[in-house]
């Protein structure tokens, strides 16, 4: 298969996984779940992310959401699957599925069975960058306890290891340092909060959370926060603000299950996480509830 030049770029969704009632997984609804992205003017889907829930699947259920993604995905449509695992060599294994399912490039955390040493980060994506597929690094130190640093990434990005960052820290003032130490390193919105402020910054792509409620105007913020014209930003500006609200709960402990939530609010299936995740308090589901009828009030979509 003929991977598309900067096959990473642009709105990629970390999609929701929809599930039945007794908690297995909806084939058939995640399907059509990624066709909806497609038509709603999204570039791709990463599955088996965080909001994919890969943490509570079976190797066979994990495969299987690779391989349907692919399946569904039309002509252009990108997927980058999450190969993140404990260890590198299961990582690479991982890699290795979804080159064969077809996929367009993966996703890696670093280590995140314990805080990793620069030299095992590296050693990590050596092996995983071996099977050949576009390399996305993850940075999400909040949760992994290894930071990705800018110097960091430099060093892989140098060693062809990979070839963009999702930067998940929230701190924006890293995609100028990112630019400065390793030009030509693909600078990917990591959280949703943060899109219009890493857009002027720079940034070319956006694994992203609410565009599984709403793909059609996070796509056109998307566009408009990237696209370098002040006239845009202009009219970024009061979208984003409308948005922001909600686009804060893709930052939040809780974002499984408040974006499913949303999801269900504006008619697409969002339903139940797996454990270890619980149902939203009653507190939460009332403001999410009121953030994302405010956001439909409005009429985006």
């Amino acid at each position: 298969m003929t991977i598309p030049a900067k096959a990473w770029r642009g709105v990629h969704v970390a999609s929701a996984l929809p599930l039945n009632d007794d908690l297995s997984i909806d084939y058939d609804g995640f399907a059509e779940h990624v066709r909806f992205l497609a038509e709603g003017g999204c570039d791709g889907v990463t599955p088996n992310g965080s909001l994919g829930e890969y943490q509570t699947l079976t190797p066979e259920e994990r495969a299987r959401v690779v391989e349907t993604a692919v399946q569904a995905a039309p002509a252009e449509f990108g997927v980058m699957p999450g190969v993140s695992a404990y260890g590198a060599l299961e990582s690479r294994r991982w890699a290795e599925q979804a080159a064969a399912a077809g996929a367009t490039s993966v996703l890696l955390l670093p280590p995140n069975a314990y805080r990793a040493t620069r030299e095992a980060v590296v050693a990590h994506y050596r092996e995983v960058a071996q099977v050949g597929l576009p390399v996305v690094a993850y940075n999400n130190p909040i949760d992994t306890k290894v930071d990705l640093t800018p110097e960091l990434l430099a060093e892989l990005f140098h060693e062809g290891l990979i070839v963009a960052v999702k930067e998940f820290t929230g701190d924006v003032r890293r995609a100028y340092e990112i630019a400065e130490l390793a030009p030509g390193l693909d600078i990917l919105v990591g959280a949703d909060d943060v899109l219009l402020e890493l857009g002027i910054a720079g940034a070319v792509g956006w694994i992203a959370g609410y565009p599984n409620m709403i793909p059609q105007s996070t796509a056109e913020l998307y566009r408009l926060a990237t696209s370098g014209d002040p006239a845009d930003i202009a009219k970024a500006l009061p979208i984003y603000r409308d948005l922001h609200p909600l686009l804060r709960w893709d930052s939040r402990t809780e974002f499984v299950q408040s974006i499913k939530l949303s999801m269900d609010l504006a008619g697409r299936k969002g339903g139940a996480c797996r454990p270890p995740r619980l149902p939203l308090s009653p507190e939460q589901t009332a403001r999410i509830t009121a953030d994302t009828e405010a956001v439909l009030a409005k009429g985006y979509k």
